[in-house]
């Protein structure tokens, strides 16, 4: 080079230079070549590489080896604010030389011309590129990677939930591409998987020196209903929302709030899941182990009732120490209830202590005990013969079971509900619900269980009965029903009788039906049984018979008058005569008997 350079030194004109002569044509034409050859060659719309000479705040200067420089916008290169004079850029060239002689360049269309070789690449080798966050959209940001707007979804843009998306607008921030959509041109990026890897370092790192029972400080990065996520410097751990305090909890925000920095303990970890167990609530002692010693069965206390189940009630009797009131426990009521028909979760409750476990840190309460058991003074209470107002609580097909007062049950077995009328089921007589006046039978402390009457308040009719439904005697009755073994019969005094089917023929031989109000014959009368069979045909057959009777008697005293007029020393006549005598004797004594 330095011999060519000498060379053309050598053939220089000096003379000529020294006389103010120009050069030649030819000389000329050689001069702009060899100038032209020292520059690049350059094509408009040509994408080229450019090195950056200047730099202010609104435009940079960049040298492609042309025989003059481009300018670009500033606004080119938002999504890279480190860039600087010397950097090689690529550069699309528009014009190479405007009105004003200026070289036309823009670094926005050269990155979109390779926009999407760019991108593909970038997915392909795994790359770190950076991009411009331009604005917010629906589920994330829009942002500007090789002048392409790829979408950042709200979940990829840290591993930590973003509370304020607009605080990353205008940012320019390294990005993977996660996601191509070559057909809807789509571009999905994240920042989250650029910390992923680190974090992933950083938890191996850390989850290596963990040990359990050692306390370390974090802070509360998220709150869920089931608990408490907190930061430990790279790692997360979980509070379940059992292992924040000894009382119950609700809410997990009554116990911490968001960036709070609190201490916790580490329960357990999983190497495998990068999973660690924290707890809050044991760095304090446990409310038990602090519980008055002199506490014991049989002592009162109060407390809030805290949950509420079907089988009973949680009271809290000091934060973290809670009993259990069953709902057998709540009423000297032997009826099946629910809890909540005593107590609400807010309630204020006195109750007793039936059991105490410390070890097992357990404890059973009751409430009925703080009134007096009913059946200790039973008998005198309630004595045999003594009457009340009970209250039905049930039925079986045996009886009705009441109340009398809470906790004092009883049964009025079926048979004493009435004296008089037949009742197939206790519900034809009364209603759940109701009130019925009853009469204490009898006791049963041990099963803890009262034999109750309601007929018993009035007399026995059957002891009047007795004298009315005399057998024989005849009374007007209305069939109420009609059964296959016969019909029951409404009598008068309200009383109830049965006739079989055979007793219900009537004289023109048809069979008596429901709602017929017919005569009826007393043929059976029981009072211990408190029964009464009766019969309608028995009616008109006992006339008939009483008919043929007296139509035998006309004859035979027919028949005698003739042999009276004969010799009273016939013997034959006075032999039939006495005979007649004693069938008159005999009819007469029937007719008085009957009367």
């Amino acid at each position: 080079m330095s011999e060519e350079i000498k060379t053309a030194i050598e053939d220089f004109d000096w003379e000529a230079y020294e006389k103010g002569e120009t050069l030649g044509e030819k000389s000329r034409e050689e001069l702009t070549r060899t100038y032209d050859e020292s520059l690049n060659t350059v094509k408009d719309k040509d994408v080229i590489e450019g090195t950056i000479i200047a730099l202010n705040k609104r435009e940079a200067v960049v040298n492609i080896g042309y025989k003059s420089d481009g300018i670009i916008p500033m606004s080119e290169f938002r999504y890279n604010p480190d860039i600087k004079v010397g950097d090689v850029v690529e550069v699309f060239i528009e014009n190479q030389e405007d009105k004003k002689g200026q070289l036309i360049l823009s670094h926005k269309k050269a990155r979109a011309s390779r926009s999407w070789d760019r991108i593909n690449e970038a997915l392909n080798n795994d790359e770190i590129i950076k991009g411009y966050i331009k604005c917010r959209t629906k589920g994330g940001m829009i942002v500007d990677v090789f002048g392409l707007e790829a979408f950042l979804p709200g979940s990829q843009i840290d591993v930590k939930p973003i509370r304020d998306y607009d605080v990353y607008v205008g940012k320019t921030m390294e990005f993977k591409v996660v996601k191509i959509n070559e057909e809807f041109k789509n571009v999905v990026i994240s920042h989250k998987a650029l910390i992923e890897a680190e974090l992933e370092q950083q938890k191996r790192e850390i989850i290596a020196k963990l040990e359990k029972g050692q306390v370390l400080e974090g802070t509360v990065k998220n709150i869920t209903s089931y608990g408490v996520f907190i930061d430990l410097g790279g790692v997360d751990g979980l509070i379940h929302i059992t292992d924040l305090s000894w009382g119950r909890v609700t809410k997990p925000s009554e116990v911490v709030e968001l960036d709070q920095k609190i201490n916790v303990v580490i329960l357990d970890f999983d190497d495998e899941k990068k999973r660690i167990a924290l707890g809050l609530k044991q760095l304090q002692p446990h409310p038990w182990d602090a519980l008055d010693a002199n506490l014991k069965v049989g002592d009162h206390v109060k407390g809030k009732v805290v949950v509420m189940a079907d089988y009973g009630a949680f009271l809290e009797i000091a934060p973290g120490v809670e009993g259990l009131i069953h709902v057998s426990e709540m009423s000297w009521s032997q009826h099946l209830r629910s809890a909540q028909d005593f107590m609400k979760v807010g309630d204020e409750v006195e109750a007793v202590i039936l059991t105490l476990d410390r070890e097992e840190r357990k404890m059973s309460l009751g409430i009925k005990q703080l009134k007096n058991d009913p059946w200790e003074n039973i008998e005198e209470k309630y004595p045999v013969g003594s009457r009340h107002t009970a209250r039905v609580r049930n039925f079986t097909n045996f009886g009705v079971f009441v109340e009398i007062e809470e906790g004092v049950d009883g049964l009025i077995h079926i048979s004493d509900l009435s004296w008089t009328k037949k009742i197939k089921h206790p519900s034809e007589f009364t209603q759940v619900g109701n009130d019925i006046e009853v009469e204490v039978l009898a006791i049963d402390k041990e099963n803890r269980r009262l034999s109750l009457g309601h007929k018993q308040l009035e007399e026995n009719p059957w002891d009047v009965f007795e004298t009315i439904f005399t057998v024989g005697s005849v009374h007007e009755g209305k069939i109420i029903e009609l059964l296959d073994k016969g019909a029951v019969i409404a009598l008068p005094q309200g009383v109830e009788g049965f006739a079989t089917p055979k007793h219900l023929v009537k004289e023109d031989g048809t069979s008596a039906q429901v709602e017929e109000t017919l005569p009826f014959k007393v043929i059976e009368f029981n009072k211990e049984g408190k029964r009464i069979i009766l019969s309608h045909s028995r009616i008109f057959e006992d006339e008939a018979r009483a008919e043929k009777r007296a139509e035998n008697k006309a004859k035979r005293v027919a028949a005698r008058q003739p042999r009276e007029e004969a010799p009273a020393n016939a013997a034959p006549a006075i032999e039939k005569t006495t005979l007649g005598d004693l069938e008159a004797l005999a009819a007469l004594k029937e007719k008085l008997s009957g009367k």
